[in-house]
């Protein structure tokens, strides 16, 4: 076997470019780049800065609240749940997992029932979000508080705002005609079975396991009118 020995780091001797000085090349350019952005980032050149190296935008917003008008000035980046909890001071929606899987930040915006941790609060500018504090009329409890007091429909209580904001929004849904992926006729009245009622609350999840006392409590609340 025989190995060539090659001395000239630029080609092969004969005019032909090798691929150990192609990537020398190719190092020395990557080297040259960075050391002219970190010159360009000293002398205060915009072109070069990293996303990162900009600093917050914040702007400002007004939305109601529920039914009062509050104000802000916040980080563009500050989501819906933040802003209440931060900056309202509005803790009774619950941040669980931050991603969106547990449904323990659900309010109502616009009357439909959104994961307050997934979307940002400049987002909602101009809109009505109600929460968990919004519910009840003064002492009187909202009918789904009452009712999950009444079927013991918590046990740490850490998810129920958002269960029962969720159910809120749910009932309104399936008032609506709005059908869940267990709807079997399409075109009928929408019958909240228990099943129905699981299905369309499948988005909160209660580490207590209470699903059944809840079931049984939206059940209270739904009516009649949308039961089988």
């Amino acid at each position: 076997m025989k190995f060539e020995h090659r001395t000239d780091d630029v080609g092969d001797g004969v005019g032909r470019l090798t691929r150990r000085a192609a990537f020398q090349s190719g190092a020395a350019l990557l080297g040259a780049g960075g050391c002219l952005a970190t010159a360009d980032a000293q002398t205060g050149s915009a072109s070069t800065a990293a996303p990162s190296d900009l600093p917050p935008q914040r702007m400002q917003m007004q939305f109601q609240i529920n039914g009062q008008l509050h104000r802000l000035e916040v980080d563009t980046r500050t989501t819906l749940l933040d802003a209440l909890r931060e900056n309202l001071r509005m803790t009774g929606s619950k941040k669980g997992c931050d991603h969106g899987q547990c449904g323990a930040c659900t309010v109502l915006v616009e009357g439909r029932r959104t994961n307050a941790c997934l979307t940002l609060a400049v987002m909602h500018d101009g809109q009505s979000v109600t929460t968990i504090e919004g519910l009840a009329q003064g002492e009187t409890l909202h009918p789904l508080q009452q009712a999950f007091l009444d079927r013991d429909g918590f046990q740490c209580g850490y998810c129920t705002p958002g269960q029962i904001c969720s159910a809120a929004g749910m009932l309104a849904e399936a008032k609506a005609g709005m059908p869940s992926h267990v709807t079997r006729d399409l075109g009928a009245r929408v019958a909240l079975t228990d099943a129905e009622i699981r299905e369309r609350m499948s988005g909160n999840l209660c580490r207590c396991s209470a699903y059944p006392n809840i079931v049984a409590a939206i059940k209270d609340v739904s009516g009649p009118e949308s039961r089988p």
